[in-house]
């Protein structure tokens, strides 16, 4: 059995079973069935958990990434023309549900997702994580306390996110998100469609442009950093400089030796990774022929370290190739766009033979009727 239908096979099964199921499987792979709803008690006893200190530098980290993307928030626009209005209406998403990852806990990752999610004005968060020893994590609790956050599940994996998709044990969402493993990723692809999703996050990706004045222990140290999060994550140094090159010993990072600068520009918009780092000489004038890529971090005081936590930043980035076409999470992945029209009569009547001959070249009798019947 591959890993799409060891999915779908659960999936089907709680959407059929509902309750029993989820119970079932929460047991098996988190030995826990008891009350999936953490009661208000468990949040504020979060608080006792977290040394004081802790709870300055959550405050603290939320701050400069609720600053960093308030900048993103988009607005109503609309153009005028002859009387008409045309434009974009945004409206927040409903409800959204946050896939935290529980048995390597990442509470970084509850700050990044809802303070967009904040500042875009969804109504309605829920976070569900797989429990420990029947406990949730304290800082992911707190966080959530927080920012009054209340509804936390203790599920995770692939019952998670059904739960979250169909409504099992709890109000149904309009859009997950959230990093997870192989299986989470595969939930999340065979239930989009019913909902939405966030993206597919894959195991985490560095690439370092380096050249001869790069240093060479902030290189090396950056290169294992995201190493850190698994055996399947990747690391590449892409470099014109042979001393550099030779200079890594670690198997686990792939040497990528080239003459030129360019041609090292070239191979980082083939690789398109997760998180680029330029350490050159003249970083910002490579900035511009970078195509590819989640996130490009600029000189040897920005590794990426520094940005899955404090400059405010996003860390949830398109991986595995996927930056060719997908981006950083956003404030406005948790809007909708929504088209607006109003004609004017005498606008549409001026120029309403434009739909009635489109629609007489695409054969719709019927869209011309609903044109040329106006007075």
């Amino acid at each position: 059995m591959n890993t799409s239908e060891y999915v779908s096979g659960i999936i089907n099964d709680i959407r059929e079973r509902k309750m029993q199921a989820l119970r079932e499987y929460s047991q098996k792979f988190d030995g826990y069935s008891g009350d999936f709803l953490v009661t208000e008690e468990e949040i504020n006893e979060s608080e006792k958990a977290i040394p004081y200190s802790d709870i300055k530098v959550i405050e603290e980290t939320y701050k400069r990434i609720y600053e960093n993307h308030v900048k993103q928030m988009q607005y109503n626009n609309f153009s005028f023309k002859n009387s008409s209005m045309y434009g974009i209406i945004y409206r927040p998403i409903n409800r959204i549900g946050e896939y935290i990852p529980g048995a390597k806990p990442l509470p970084s990752t509850v700050l990044m997702i809802s303070a967009p999610a904040k500042i875009a004005g969804v109504r309605d968060i829920i976070i569900t994580s797989a429990p420990v020893n029947g406990k949730i994590n304290p800082y992911i609790l707190y966080i959530a306390k927080f920012l009054g956050i209340r509804e936390i599940y203790k599920i995770g994996g692939i019952q998670a996110i059904a739960a979250m998709a169909y409504g099992i044990g709890m109000k149904r969402v309009d859009k997950i998100f959230g990093p997870g493993n192989l299986y989470v990723n595969e939930a999340k692809r065979q239930v989009y469609g019913d909902v939405g999703i966030d993206g597919l996050y894959g195991p985490s990706e560095i690439c370092v442009l380096a050249d001869e004045t790069a240093n060479m222990e902030y290189l090396i140290s950056d290169l294992r950093s995201q190493l850190e999060h698994g055996k399947t994550s990747r690391s590449w140094i892409v470099t014109n400089n042979k001393k550099i090159a030779n200079a890594i010993s670690d198997e686990n990072i792939e040497v990528k030796i080239f003459d030129t600068i360019q041609e090292c520009i070239d191979c980082v918009n083939d690789i398109a990774p997760e998180h680029l780092e330029i350490l050159t000489k003249n970083p910002l004038d490579i900035v511009d022929k970078i195509e590819n890529a989640g996130a490009i971090y600029i000189g040897e005081y920005t590794p990426v370290p520094s940005c899955d936590y404090f400059t405010g930043v996003n860390h949830l980035l398109p991986t595995g190739k996927t930056s060719r076409f997908s981006s950083v999470l956003t404030v406005t992945d948790f809007m909708k766009k929504i088209s607006f029209a109003y004609n004017s009569r005498n606008d549409f009547m001026e120029n309403r033979y434009l739909g009635i001959r489109l629609a007489e070249i695409e054969g719709m009798p019927l869209h011309k009727n609903s044109m040329e019947v106006r007075k």
